[in-house]
């Protein structure tokens, strides 16, 4: 049922096992209050963590926009978070909007 919903666009974020959160489907506006909610619920737990981005579909700026809040919401908590196969596509907005460099990178 899950792959269903990412037809139509949905996303989900899940664990992966020793802090590694995997993200999947579209990171789009239109999806983004979701996956913030679904992703917060996963970084309030023990760090390090490393959100793995490689089952992402397609991405908008608001997929940056929720990449640093993430990052803000687990500094705040004391916790260590990076992320690994950043989309091309997001890398390039983030490159666009000179934020690049504020997004800690995990070896892949």
């Amino acid at each position: 049922m899950a792959d269903r919903g990412r037809e139509n666009g949905a996303a989900v974020v899940e664990p992966g096992g020793d802090g590694l959160i995997r993200v999947r489907g579209d990171m789009v506006f239109s999806t983004a209050g979701s996956l913030l909610e679904q992703g917060d619920a996963l970084i309030a737990g023990e760090g390090p963590l490393v959100v793995d981005l490689s089952g992402v579909s397609k991405c908008d700026s608001a997929a940056l926009a929720l990449l640093l809040e993430w990052l803000e919401r687990a500094r705040r908590r004391g916790t260590d978070i990076r992320y690994r196969h950043l989309p091309d596509a997001l890398r390039g907005i983030a490159r666009l909007s000179n934020v690049e460099a504020l997004l800690p990178l995990a070896d892949a």
